[in-house]
């Protein structure tokens, strides 16, 4: 009989059992430990972290969240990487998500409206007994009847948990179109969640930089109300990019926010605003607002959410250019999945 491959986490010196075909990330998960993570299908680079002794089976990934450079050094990402032996890895470990229970759960649409052309306030009603114990800004998988799954952001926060709140853009696949064009309210969807890392980290006193781009703006309002619902009082300035002035869905809601609370800052920024917007706010790339407004980041903390681009560049250019440590950057990049 095989032996359960034996993993260690440094620099925490957490041991774990991973069993046959299962990821260094599930297995992770399973024993209680919480590893950053992101999309868990290869694609965002999030759970990236060092194999220090022993090896591993890559699985399948994409090419632009491991690199073969950073292979070389040792790198790999723990929600596809299967231990082949005892292995010794380094990588960021999150303490605040191992006690929220992972499950699985039915819920019925209570509520759809569209919030722009493309774009669906989803509210999602659970059994009467249940309640959804997570944190401001994680996300569920919505469990389709193939076996796929789909990604979506949590926009409201733990305190208001009557419903789930999702927002869902038309991107023109199989579950979009059902969504946009099919479901209606009452309908039944399964779940499992909550998942991810990507939450308020609440203790400290840095100044909090938000970035979201399209429906990015989901969990970074969760993360906003949660914020004003314990009255942090640290300083937050979100930057939201859109293409157009009609992409700003929840734009008057955010304007609220800043009219409403002293350490709330809002600054959206157009990529493409049309002649009918009348746009006479910021333009061009979203996070090159947030760097020419904020030159040193070294005492901040940033949370960008969105698309991989966005996230990239920001990651990149804020460390690069504006002083951001390394471990102050937090992301959930909105990602395809990886072809099987």
């Amino acid at each position: 009989m095989q032996m359960p491959n034996q993993v260690t986490l440094k620099p925490s010196d957490h041991v774990f059992t991973v069993k046959t075909g299962e990821t260094i990330l599930d297995a992770a998960l399973r024993e209680g430990f919480v590893i950053s993570y992101g999309c868990r299908n290869g694609a965002c680079g999030t759970c990236k972290g060092k194999v220090l002794s022993g090896e591993v089976d890559y699985g399948s990934y994409q090419a632009s969240a491991l690199p073969e450079a950073d292979k070389r050094q040792g790198y790999a990402l723990f929600c596809q990487a299967k231990p082949r032996g005892d292995v010794v890895v380094e990588c960021r470990e999150v303490g605040a998500s191992k006690d929220v229970q992972i499950r699985t759960l039915p819920a019925r649409v209570q509520k759809m409206q569209k919030l722009a052309a493309d774009i669906m306030l989803v509210e999602l009603k659970l059994p009467a007994s249940e309640r959804l114990q997570f944190l401001a800004g994680q996300y569920i998988d919505i469990l389709l009847k193939d076996g796929s799954r789909r990604s979506f952001s949590m926009a409201n926060a733990p305190h208001d948990d009557a419903v789930l709140q999702l927002h869902m853009r038309n991107y023109g696949g199989p579950f979009s179109t059902h969504v946009f064009s099919k479901m209606k309210e009452r309908d039944i969807l399964r779940f499992e969640g909550p998942l991810g890392t990507f939450y308020l980290r609440e203790s400290g006193e840095k100044p909090v930089i938000l970035l979201a781009s399209g429906t990015g703006f989901a969990p970074v309002k969760a993360i906003v109300e949660h914020a004003f619902h314990t009255h942090i009082a640290r300083p937050l300035i979100l930057y939201w990019g859109a293409r157009t002035r009609a992409d700003l869905y929840m734009n008057e809601l955010v304007e609220r926010w800043a009219h409403e609370h002293n350490n709330f800052k809002y600054v959206p920024v157009l990529s493409d605003p049309l002649p009918v917007d009348q746009w006479s706010g910021r333009t061009g790339l979203v996070h090159e607002a947030a760097m020419k407004d904020i030159a040193d980041m070294s005492g901040c903390q940033v949370y960008a959410c969105g698309v991989p681009v966005m996230v990239e560049s920001a990651q990149r250019d804020f460390a690069a250019q504006c002083g951001l440590p390394e471990t102050e950057f937090f992301s959930d990049a909105f990602t395809p999945a990886t072809p099987a």
